[in-house]
């Protein structure tokens, strides 16, 4: 039986993750506390993995249930403590000088910092597909490949690439199950430049595109529709979720179940 086995989410935007037994759904179908903070220059835009290798190479902690923060770099000085609001010049001032530019610490309440506003559900992945892409790099772990592709849900109990059954067509999309929420799969995540770096040092493995592209060919599922993979590149399940199961909660264990395509048109869960 499928399970959801974890739940991850990345209260500063592009840095590390945060462990959650359980976790509620919120405005515009994110996870709550998921990329509510990022971090931007002067003009706005986001300083992240895609940026900059600096990212990679600070670590982050997070106390639960309240807006203090541990930071400190790789292999560097001493951990610095913050409160997100009330210490926010004194964060925004260290964190300026890791990425030596002047930042400011943005938050969103209301559903986050999702790469993809229209796509704004949790990613979803498979142990059985972390397992097998490990597999394809003998000096990588599966923890390894989870901080490089950084999924929100992870789900047990299934086979590699069971994500994939998730994506329908142009058209439709794949209602699931998680405990008694109802969630939509619609898109295999197109993957960036950031799972080609060490995920603690940014330092690049200048195989992993290539050795991944050829690997995930080879072991492309039959469940999975080619037409929506135009290249190899790509991993996890981006997700909607429908309106009417926002405010629901979702639980490390619960049983998931595919319950069948939808429109992607209908209102309905």
């Amino acid at each position: 039986m499928p399970r959801l086995a974890s739940i991850a989410v990345f209260p500063i935007k592009s840095l590390d993750p945060a462990e959650r037994d359980a976790t509620r759904i919120v405005e515009n179908g994110g996870l709550d506390g998921d990329r509510e903070y990022a971090i931007v220059d002067e003009d706005g835009r986001y300083v992240n993995g895609k940026r900059t290798p600096a990212v990679h190479r600070l670590r982050s902690s997070f106390d639960p249930g309240s807006t203090n923060v541990t930071l400190r770099r790789e292999n560097g000085d001493d951990p610095r403590q913050f409160d997100l609001e009330a210490d926010r010049e004194s964060i925004e001032g260290w964190l300026g000088d890791h990425f030596d530019i002047p930042v400011r610490l943005q938050r969103e309440r209301a559903g986050g910092h999702p790469d993809d506003t229209e796509l704004s559900g949790p990613t979803v992945i498979s142990t059985g597909t972390l397992r097998e892409v490990a597999s394809w790099f003998p000096a990588l772990d599966v923890e390894g490949l989870r901080l490089r592709f950084r999924a929100n849900l992870e789900i047990n109990g299934v086979p590699p690439f069971w994500e994939d059954r998730l994506v329908a067509d142009h058209d439709h999309c794949v209602a699931f199950r998680i405990g008694d929420v109802t969630l939509r799969g619609v898109n295999p995540c197109q993957r960036c430049v950031v799972p080609t770096r060490d995920p603690r040092t940014g330092d690049v493995h200048d195989e992993f595109r290539r050795v991944f592209v050829e690997k995930r060919a080879e072991t492309f599922p039959e469940w999975a529709d080619p037409a929506r993979f135009d290249h190899s590149f790509r991993l996890m399940t981006n997700t909607q979720v429908p309106e009417s199961e926002w405010g629901s909660t979702i639980e490390v264990g619960d049983d998931v179940e595919i319950l069948g395509e939808r429109s992607l048109e209908s209102p309905e869960a």
